[in-house]
């Protein structure tokens, strides 16, 4: 598997074919379409220090604490479908850890805009005391 200039060997994915919960009529019940892809981020070799450390910080529910990606695929009816969607977000999230985060530049609101945001806190708060029937001081 390829993906820009890191290249994945099929060795280091992990595939489990599972039912696919959801619509499906009786084959749903009898053939195991959904696909769990697993790919440990943390000891591949194929990826470079900088994308793994990256991909690694993230706060994404699929990882789990030993680095392990698991992606679970059922969009579809068939297992081949499943298959290619499951590599294709693979490629996508390692996609994400290629490039380096732009940083950050400190910005300060200006006067301006504190001031149309006090306004509008105040007419809004205006609206909010006229419903209560005391009136507005």
């Amino acid at each position: 598997m390829r993906i820009g200039r890191i290249v994945i060997d099929e060795s280091e994915l992990g595939e489990r074919f599972v039912r696919a919960s959801g619509p499906g009529g009786q084959n749903v019940n009898k053939v195991a379409t959904a696909v769990e892809l697993r790919f440990d981020v943390a000891r591949s070799p194929s990826l470079p220090e900088a994308v793994r450390a990256r991909l690694l910080t993230r706060r994404d529910r699929r990882l789990t604490a030993e680095g392990v990606l698991v992606l679970s695929a059922q969009r579809f009816r068939t297992q081949e479908r499943n298959r290619e969607d499951a590599r294709e977000r693979l490629a996508a999230f390692i996609e994400s850890g290629l490039h380096p985060p732009k940083p950050r530049i400190a910005t300060r609101p200006s006067r301006a805009s504190k001031e149309r945001r006090l306004d509008a806190k105040r007419e809004r708060a205006g609206i909010k005391q006229g419903r209560s029937g005391r009136g507005w001081d």
